[in-house]
């Protein structure tokens, strides 16, 4: 299996203590997904349909961020 070349995306301001996710598409017919903070931790995988729904699903609103830190409050 090929290495996974993950990017953070452009507008996700870039501050070190901000939310992000980082995505890799270099590896055909998946899209990874990890925590930005926690590049060691866990690794979503998607398939290639299951990432155009959920990215649909989080464009639409359908989908909503939760912030961690607000979580467990």
């Amino acid at each position: 299996m090929r290495e996974f070349q993950f990017m953070k995306p452009s507008h996700s301001g870039g501050a070190p203590a901000q939310e992000c996710v980082e995505v890799a598409t270099n590896v055909p017919a998946v899209v990874a997904v990890r925590d930005s903070k926690n590049p060691s931790g866990q690794t979503l995988l998607f398939g290639d349909p299951e990432w155009l729904a959920f990215r649909s699903a989080v464009i639409d609103g359908r989908i909503r961020a939760v912030s961690l830190t607000a979580r467990h409050q």
